[in-house]
C-alpha cells in the first residue's frame, strides 16, 4: 500500500465511522498525538478508544490539498466538519503519519488549535 493510500484509506474509515478500520491501518505499538501539545495516546487500546469519540458521531472529513510523501512520512491538510452545541464546526488540521516497512501507522501527529476552527454558516 502506498503512503498516499494510507490517507485514501483513513478518510474513509472516519467518514464512514468505521472504527475496526481506522484500528487497522495503525501498528501495534503506535502512538497517536492529536493535537501535537497534548498527551500521547499510546497502544492500539489507547488508539482506539481514542477514536471512539470520533466514530460515534456523523462527521465528514475531506482532503484540503495534494498528499505529502518523504521516505517514512506522509502529510497531508484536511478538514473535518462535526455537530457542535452551536451548529456544524470546521476544523482544519494537518496531520502527519510515519510508517513502517508494512505500511502501518507508526506515529500520527495532527496541527491544529482553535484558530482552525470555525463555525459553519
Amino acid at each position: 500500500m502506498s503512503n498516499a493510500n494510507v490517507v485514501e484509506k483513513y478518510l474513509t474509515a472516519l467518514n464512514n465511522q468505521d472504527l475496526d478500520s481506522i484500528a487497522a491501518l495503525y501498528a501495534q505499538d503506535a502512538t497517536v498525538e492529536d493535537p501535537v501539545g497534548t498527551p500521547l495516546h499510546t497502544g492500539i487500546e489507547a488508539i482506539r478508544e481514542f477514536y471512539t469519540k470520533a466514530t460515534s458521531i456523523k462527521l465528514t472529513a475531506e482532503l484540503l490539498g495534494d498528499v505529502r510523501c518523504a521516505g517514512e512520512f506522509v502529510a497531508f491538510p484536511f478538514s473535518i466538519t462535526l455537530p457542535s452545541e452551536h451548529g456544524p464546526m470546521c476544523i482544519e488540521v494537518i496531520d502527519t503519519f510515519k510508517l513502517n516497512s508494512e505500511g502501518k501507522i507508526t506515529e500520527m501527529k495532527a496541527y491544529w488549535n482553535e484558530q482552525n476552527t470555525k463555525l459553519v454558516k
